[in-house]
């Protein structure tokens, strides 16, 4: 279970939650800062990520879609990064489970 984090999350929470979802990823580290959303749809979905994020238009994408990709989006994330940590570190079991749910496409995170 890995998460592509989009870059309205900070790089640094990739670090923070790598014991929970190793092998995760920002999408500065994989050459996709400012890529249209659904180059970043298609890239998650061909590398079996689900993307974690803070903007309303992957719910769109995954509403239209469907999975895969999943999409945990962490609504009115406007908080600092160990906030947000929390907030994954808190729900990493309802996560995990979203995550291996084959008809769900959207996991709404709430502060």
């Amino acid at each position: 279970m890995k998460l592509l984090l989009d870059e309205n999350l900070s790089r640094r929470l990739v670090r923070r939650i790598e014991d929970l979802f190793p092998d995760s990823a920002h999408l500065a580290t994989e050459g996709l800062l400012q890529a249209p959303d659904t180059a970043v749809w298609a890239y998650a979905k061909a590398n079996n990520f689900s993307i974690a994020t803070a903007d309303a238009d992957f719910y769109e994408l995954a509403t239209t879609l469907g999975p895969p990709p999943k999409v945990i989006w962490l609504r009115g994330c406007d908080y600092p990064t160990a906030v947000a940590e929390d907030l994954i570190r808190s729900q990493a079991i309802r996560i995990a489970e979203f995550l291996e749910e084959s008809e769900r496409a959207v996991l709404i995170l709430k502060r």
